[in-house]
């Protein structure tokens, strides 16, 4: 079985906010976040994941994780997650 890697988008449904990170375990990193074990989200959520992306490499994932936290990433996010809530 191949290892799974995944850069995530999280949305906070209070402050309207986006968090990006990469993880090999989903579920057990969105529970974190949940559960206020995250620096960054703690206190800020609670947490929508709204967008996901599988890689086979954790080097890929950290790519995509650093490009979605640059300026062109997070005008990507808006130009394509910020769309989907209003269609």
């Amino acid at each position: 079985m191949s290892a799974s890697f995944t850069a995530y988008v999280l949305q906070s449904a209070s402050t309207g906010r986006y968090y990006t990170g990469q993880t090999a375990d989903l579920e057990r990193r969105l529970a974190e976040h949940t559960d206020g074990l995250s620096g960054y989200t703690k206190g800020r959520g609670p947490w929508n994941l709204v967008h996901q992306e599988e890689y086979s490499t954790r080097a890929e994932a950290m790519r995509r994780e650093r490009f979605l936290k640059s300026g062109a990433g997070r005008e990507w996010i808006k130009n394509n997650l910020a769309l989907r809530e209003h269609s």
